[in-house]
């Protein structure tokens, strides 16, 4: 048992000065948990108690958080070398300081936007009030006529971004609970996103994804994260629209059907070698087949795509160099969102399945996630087992291993990916133009590799022709 005269509170020492916070965050400090009824104690990382909780150390719970004295003196060291010492680069003559580089709560602001912190400062009923605030704007805007366009993308993208950062404190903080607390806690903010989410699919038109003024709103936010989860979130649910209105009132699938030996066949065929090519059709690619969203699972899908990303660490960028990239960081956002969205929440199965399911690739080397995982489980308890689909609408075919895909994860993959290189945030390479990302996905995941849905891809292709490069 750890003596209380080796160790201070942490609130107290964040308290007195808060640098202390960045040091335990830069070196990733080892954090003492004591339990108060159990008085048990136990040693974490500073970066991944942080990571679940965001002021994890201001909570009034069971649990009381500590440093040891011995590192909070090597931390007052460090704070004290830094002020007694400026960062001077290049010429040692130069007497300019150089600016510090910024501190874990600056990347967190910088990821999630300036409305984060007065986000996680706010109580779960207030959060509550605000989403059920934002549905009655966005209720509002849906019986007004004529219809104001302007007034619905700001409402939409305004609203979208709050339930996000609403949703991300409000996890972060239940990731300590038991799942049935946990369960409890966030039910109120789960039934009120859920509703939001309802009146935004209601407001959206295909044409958002061509609206100059979303990205104008947007980009107002300067968290990286927060826009792209936006975009993301936005232009998904345009594209699921437009998906349903080109399998019920056009000839899509019949111009499919007649394209099918020449462009799919040998790409499915490649993903389900088992089954034998002149077996392929668009049936057996897609489960039950090619058909409309149903309403309640395309709400189901939207609310996987709002929180699709809801496991991502402020600090990790999208759009890391390859010096920088960490595969074992960029991953651990879908393990962190699909164990809290299932765990913690009752949000329906399949949204969370979108978030640990759209990183997989159709197994590709490159992907992850959790799919692969149970389905080599799967493999290893039944060796005879053969997948007979390529893509399934039905969750539960997937979840019994009869399809290799779901089919709003893999529409995610690709938006994900279509909106990381048309990013203008982009650090490292120059964002590309809608025409130069679909050449390039086109080659890389389609021709060279085999990572996305091709007809899923080619719907998504003439959806960007149609409302980004032919207008």
């Amino acid at each position: 048992m750890v003596s209380k005269d080796s160790v201070t509170l942490l609130r107290k020492a964040i308290e007195e000065d808060k640098k202390v916070l960045d040091i335990c965050l830069q070196e990733n400090v080892s954090i003492i948990c004591i339990n108060k009824d159990t008085k048990k104690d136990r040693p974490m990382p500073f970066k991944a108690m942080q990571g679940n909780t965001p002021n994890f150390w201001m909570k009034n719970d069971n649990w009381e958080y500590f440093l040891a004295n011995d590192d909070l003196k090597k931390i007052k060291e460090k704070i004290q070398k830094a002020l007694e010492i400026p960062t001077v680069k290049n010429d040692p003559g130069n007497q300019t300081p150089q600016a510090e580089e910024p501190s874990e709560a600056d990347k967190v602001e910088k990821g999630y936007g300036d409305n984060y912190v007065s986000i996680a400062a706010m109580t779960d009923v207030e959060r509550i009030n605000q989403i059920q605030e934002d549905k009655a704007r966005l209720d509002t805007l849906l019986v007004q006529k004529p219809r104001k366009e302007e007034l619905i993308t700001e409402a939409l993208v305004e609203t979208a971004r709050d339930a996000m950062l609403h949703n991300h404190v409000t996890l972060a903080n239940a990731m300590n609970l038991s799942s049935e607390e946990a369960k409890k806690q966030t039910q109120g903010l789960v039934d009120s996103t859920r509703e939001l989410v309802k009146s935004s699919s209601q407001l959206i038109t295909s044409n958002i994804f061509n609206d100059d003024l979303m990205n104008t709103l947007v980009s107002k936010s300067n968290g990286t994260i927060i826009q792209h989860m936006t975009r993301v979130y936005l232009n998904g649910l345009a594209f699921l629209t437009y998906y349903n209105k080109m399998v019920s009132g056009s000839s899509m699938i019949n111009k499919l059907r007649i394209s099918f030996d020449k462009r799919y066949r040998e790409y499915y065929h490649s993903l389900l070698p088992h089954i034998h090519a002149d077996d392929f059709t668009l049936e057996r690619v897609f489960f039950g087949g090619m058909r409309i969203i149903p309403e309640n699972d395309f709400y189901n899908w939207a609310t996987g795509f709002l929180i699709h990303d809801i496991g991502k660490a402020a600090a990790v960028e999208y759009h890391e160099g390859e010096a920088a990239y960490n595969r074992d960081i960029v991953m651990e956002h879908v393990k962190v969102g699909f164990t809290s969205v299932k765990n913690k929440t009752n949000y329906p199965l399949e949204s969370a399945l979108i978030t640990g399911y759209h990183h997989e690739y159709y197994g590709d080397p490159a992907g992850y996630g959790f799919f692969r995982t149970y389905l080599e489980e799967h493999k290893k308890a039944n060796p005879s087992a053969r997948i007979g689909f390529c893509i399934a609408l039905d969750m539960n075919s997937v979840n019994r291993f009869e399809s290799l895909g779901y089919f709003p994860a893999k529409v995610l993959e690709i938006i994900d990916v279509y909106d990381s290189v048309t990013d203008p945030n982009r650090k490292y390479r120059k964002a590309m133009t809608p025409q130069e990302a679909l050449t390039m996905m086109e080659e890389e995941f389609i021709v060279k590799h085999h990572k996305i849905d091709i007809i899923l891809f080619d719907i998504f292709s003439k959806f960007v022709q149609e409302t980004m490069i032919g207008k």
